[in-house]
């Protein structure tokens, strides 16, 4: 009877997985706006939405966390792990938000390079938080987090590039705000490596 009336363990990993799937679409949105596939401002109004939703299911992992008398993994980690997954939506709607307040009419080539790494990054992060349910399953989350710290590098290779080429150019005005969109695009990836760290945390504190 008591048992009955706890929370259930694994509605955790369902928050982290539906979780994960916000980031991925929000990626592909992001790239789909990136690659001239969608107009600004109906991208821009799709991200936000899904960055709500995203805060949503934040929220409600966190209230469960406080009701919640016994975890599947460390709390500490859950709490932080949603934290950073919401942090990548979050830093992709600024960047696009940015892009819509800016009245930018054209994209970088740069900007499109970086939708494409945090594409590659949510696909690794949803097979990652997806594995979380068996930890057996360790050598495929450890392997994903490492695609996601290449791709962490890559993201600042193609920022150093962007920024490089953009510092070359005339127009002050465009270069301030160019400089801030893809240093929210490139802060999303930080944050796919960062979650990536939250991970591998756990599966080294269950080893």
């Amino acid at each position: 009877m008591f048992k009955s009336i706890l929370p259930k363990e694994y509605a955790f990993f369902d928050f982290f997985e539906n979780h994960a799937a916000l980031i991925f679409e929000t990626c592909h949105e992001l790239l789909r706006l990136t690659s001239g596939e969608k107009e600004l401002p109906g991208a821009v109004q799709r991200v936000k939405d899904l960055e709500h939703q995203a805060d949503d299911l934040t929220h409600q992992c966190i209230d469960a966390l406080h009701r919640t008398f016994i975890t599947p993994i460390d709390r500490p980690d859950i709490h932080q792990l949603i934290k950073r997954m919401d942090d990548i939506i979050d830093c992709i709607d600024g960047g696009a938000s940015r892009m819509a307040l800016y009245g930018i009419t054209g994209m970088r080539p740069e900007a499109k390079a970086l939708a494409e790494v945090l594409v590659k990054a949510s696909e690794c992060i949803k097979t990652a938080v997806h594995a979380l349910r068996n930890l057996k399953n360790s050598a495929i989350i450890i392997e994903q987090c490492h695609i996601i710290h290449d791709l962490e590098n890559q993201g600042d290779d193609i920022l150093r590039s962007a920024l490089f080429r953009l510092f070359r150019e005339s127009d002050p005005i465009m270069i301030i705000k160019w400089k801030e969109i893809f240093e929210r695009l490139e802060k999303s990836v930080d944050r796919c490596e960062d979650v990536a760290n939250i991970i591998e945390g756990v599966v080294i504190s269950a080893s």
